[in-house]
C-alpha cells in the first residue's frame, strides 16, 4: 500500500488549499484514512479522519468548521479541503491508512495507522 499526498503550497491567511491523498491499492473502501500534520518543534497531531464507508468523520476543534474531509473510493483518493487557513496551520501534512472493519470509527491516533504517505508542506503566511 502506497500513499501519495499532494496539493500543499504557500497561501495567505484566509485562503484555501485542497490536499489529496492518492492510495495505490486495489480497493480503498477497506481502509480508514486519516490526515495528520506536524509543525516544526511540535508533535504530530490529527487533522481529520474518515471511516472506510465515509459515514463518520472526525475533526479536532482546531480545524472544525474550516476543514472538510471527503473520499472517492472509485478513485482511491481522499481529499482535505482547507478553508480560512491560519498561520498556525503551517505544517507538513501527512495522510495515513488503516484497514478496518466496516463498523469501526476512524482511528484518531497516529500509532493506529499502518501506512503513511511522504507528506506535503502547507505554509500559511500572515
Amino acid at each position: 500500500v502506497q500513499l501519495q499526498a499532494y496539493g500543499g503550497g504557500l497561501v495567505q491567511a484566509g485562503g484555501s488549499l485542497k490536499l489529496a491523498c492518492a492510495v495505490s491499492i486495489r480497493s480503498l473502501s477497506n481502509f480508514a484514512v486519516g490526515w495528520f500534520r506536524q509543525a516544526p518543534g511540535k508533535e504530530r497531531e490529527i487533522v481529520s479522519a474518515i471511516s472506510r464507508s465515509g459515514s463518520r468523520i472526525v475533526y479536532p476543534d482546531s480545524v472544525k468548521g474550516r476543514f472538510t474531509l471527503s473520499r472517492d473510493n472509485a478513485k482511491n483518493t481522499v481529499y482535505l479541503q482547507m478553508n480560512s487557513l491560519k498561520p498556525e496551520d503551517t505544517a507538513v501534512y501527512y495522510c495515513a491508512a488503516k484497514r478496518t472493519i466496516l463498523t469501526m470509527p476512524p482511528p484518531e491516533r497516529e500509532n493506529d495507522y499502518d501506512y503513511w504517505g511522504q507528506g506535503t508542506q502547507v505554509t500559511v503566511s500572515s
